[in-house]
């Protein structure tokens, strides 16, 4: 029981963090599978902890910025922010674009820092803390050519795909068309998205590697408009791209932290390296 309760209390933080206006506790725990007055113990209890908050006006639950602090908090005493960020703003100013790094964890790839090029004109620059969306993102198809295709199949179809008309007009619309776009990342050496992870928006994405296993530990990433980030304009940055991927995969707190919560891709890495 109670680690069904954790797992509900858990669900209905993630659930949450989807819906940055709240929402009301039927259809909380509606999506939770649980009923009202369980749901409404669950929220009351986090709200005690300040995971949650209710709305005085609306009724609606929030999520709170307790967990947002925990991951900053993290990462900060991990020092893994500190070194990276000189990479990204070099590549920034190189590009004069958004340069992002994504780490693995946990079959997901999170963005975890960021550095923006772009001084004027049009500026691309999600919120920090999102997650990839593997099936229609640079950072996703470059990540998923390092694996096999049942592997890519699995995280694709775990993680799920968003409505057409939420993405770009060139958004891959099934598994065959997902898996072509991987391929074509495997053979180029780095991911490519145009107008598919949003609507006038390119990105290119290369991966940082673990220097001792070659397990990937990260996604490093450009991104900006279409009308910039040109097909012409993604070779002419991709020797820049190739250099950041390397001195990341060079920066060893990076990867003894990933490997550190990735355990079963680290055990698997380690095991491939012996047989090697």
């Amino acid at each position: 029981m109670a680690g069904s309760l954790l797992s509900r209390a858990l669900g209905a933080l993630e659930l949450l963090a989807e819906e940055p206006r709240g929402l009301p506790l039927q259809e909380i725990a509606d999506c939770l599978g649980m009923p009202k007055s369980g749901a409404h113990r669950l929220l009351a209890e986090l709200n005690q902890l300040r995971y949650v908050a209710q709305d005085a006006d609306s009724a609606r639950y929030l999520l709170t910025t307790r967990l947002m602090s925990l991951g900053f908090k993290v990462l900060g005493n991990s020092g893994i922010v500190e070194i990276v960020q000189p990479v990204l703003n070099r590549l920034a100013a190189a590009s004069g674009e958004l340069a992002r790094l994504a780490v693995v964890d946990n079959g997901r790839l999170p963005f975890i820092a960021k550095a923006q090029g772009a001084k004027s004109g049009l500026r691309f620059d999600p919120d920090m803390g999102g997650e990839v969306a593997l099936y229609c993102s640079s950072s996703g198809m470059i990540w998923l050519a390092s694996m096999s295709e049942n592997e890519a199949v699995e995280l694709v179809a775990r993680q799920g795909f968003t409505l057409p008309e939420q993405r770009g007009p060139k958004v891959p619309r099934n598994i065959s068309e997902v898996l072509a776009g991987v391929s074509e990342a495997r053979q180029r050496g780095y991911g490519r998205a145009i107008e598919s992870w949003a609507p006038g928006m390119s990105s290119m994405a290369a991966n940082v590697r673990d220097p001792h296993t070659g397990r990937v530990t990260g996604v490093v990433s450009i991104a900006g408009p279409t009308v910039r980030l040109t097909e012409e304009a993604m070779e002419k940055f991709a020797p820049e791209l190739f250099a950041a991927a390397d001195e990341l995969s060079a920066v060893s707190p990076l990867s003894d932290y990933l490997a550190s919560i990735n355990p079963t891709a680290a055990l698997s890495a380690a095991g491939t390296s012996r047989a090697a």
